[in-house]
């Protein structure tokens, strides 16, 4: 980092560091006076213009003219480091789809890949605590999307978070959106998730290195996991989960927002199925979701029918290959055996086989997106070429 760089950072950082300066005060600061009005070190007429004024101002200002240089140094320090990097609102790198939000933060703690950050992007959360079907669809999703060279954005909690981040990394690559600092690793559970994360795709974060995770940054996370995608999936969420505020999030921003219906008896299906009441678009295959996309898309993307990963957002080595039925587990050997060429439906499979009715879906799911069985009109299912 050359001397130029650092005092530019440094500027940033302070500007971001300083009391009741959000990244509205940020943004409109900008609007008003360009960006080298953080560089040259706003006034107090411009800081009272963007804003900021009352008991608020005088703080701010005493933190611009003597800045935590503690902070600021950690923050510079934590840059020098491999693949590490702070994207500034005015850096070109800085992604376009967040910074078009009517307030973008001002700055950026990155690990990993910095240009998948500007790549297409689908957001996909849910609850923490779903159920095994839950986390089966969201890897299937995410690994299927994935592999067309769609990246896959979450917030690296347990659960669908979890399970749509380790998918995607099984055939493509994926983004992190962190409530913590970037050094850190919340839930510590996800460590080796992290890892992964971070070499083949990129760990993102707007609050500076030794923040730990505090209740208030998880709404701010998951404005960010929106803000970076075309579309948010919510994948099982119950009432009042945090996964809606994602989702609202995505309402507010103008970006597509997808959910997954689930059983009526099934309380974390009740979240998806108020997003669809209140507008998000139902779906319940991977390429509806595309389809909805395809002119954000056009270009981009792997064609599905060739089977391989293409783009930068899913490498240029082919996808892993679908398991051989062999390989399945047992209960997925014993669905595809009761189904045969001839269309069957779903409440039949659950007669045949004894499994649960919210497995059956999930597993159905699963086993269409690997091209194991093909839906029909109806609810129905056949193996491939049936009719």
């Amino acid at each position: 980092m050359t001397p130029a760089e650092r005092e530019r950072l440094s500027c940033w950082l302070a500007l971001a560091l300083a009391p009741g300066v959000g990244p509205r005060t940020v943004a409109r600061l900008v609007e008003l006076h360009g960006y080298a009005a953080v560089t040259g070190g706003p006034s107090r007429d411009q800081m009272r213009a963007a804003g900021l004024s009352g008991a608020a101002l005088e703080p701010a200002m005493d933190a611009l003219r003597q800045p935590d240089r503690a902070a600021l140094d950690a923050a510079l320090a934590w840059a020098e480091q491999d693949a590490a990097t702070i994207l500034t609102l005015d850096d070109p790198r800085y992604p376009p789809r967040l910074a078009a939000l009517d307030a973008p933060p001002a700055v950026l703690y990155v690990r990993g890949d910095v240009g998948l950050l500007a790549d297409p992007q689908l957001a996909m959360v849910g609850s923490r605590n779903p159920t095994a079907g839950g986390l089966e669809t969201s890897r299937a999703f995410a690994r299927h999307l994935a592999a067309l060279g769609l990246t896959i954005t979450s917030g690296m909690a347990i659960g669908i978070d979890g399970a749509a981040h380790a998918g995607a990394l099984e055939s493509g690559r994926t983004i992190a959106v962190l409530g913590t600092g970037p050094d850190r690793v919340y839930p510590a559970a996800h460590r080796a998730l992290a890892r992964g994360i971070a070499e083949s795709g990129a760990l993102v974060s707007e609050f500076p290195p030794g923040t730990g995770p505090h209740a208030s940054h998880f709404p701010r996370r998951n404005r960010i996991i929106s803000g970076l995608s075309l579309g948010t999936l919510v994948v099982e969420a119950a009432v009042g989960s945090g996964s809606l505020i994602t989702a609202r999030y995505a309402m507010e921003q103008g970006r597509e927002v997808f959910a997954i219906p689930g059983s009526i008896h099934n309380p974390l299906a009740r979240g998806c199925h108020a997003l669809i009441r209140q507008g998000a678009k139902l779906v319940d295959s991977a390429d509806q979701i595309l389809e909805e996309l395809q002119h954000q898309l056009r270009g981009f993307l792997s064609e599905p029918a060739a089977g391989a990963a293409s783009g930068r957002g899913a490498g240029s080595e082919a996808a892993p290959a679908d398991p051989d039925p062999a390989d399945l587990d047992p209960d997925y050997r014993r669905l595809l055996d009761c189904i045969g060429f001839d269309p069957v439906s779903t409440d039949e499979l659950i007669m045949r086989t004894g499994l649960p009715a919210q497995a059956v879906s999930s597993m159905l799911l699963l086993l269409e997106l690997q091209g194991h069985v093909s839906s029909r009109p109806g609810g129905c299912y056949t193996l491939p070429g049936g009719r």
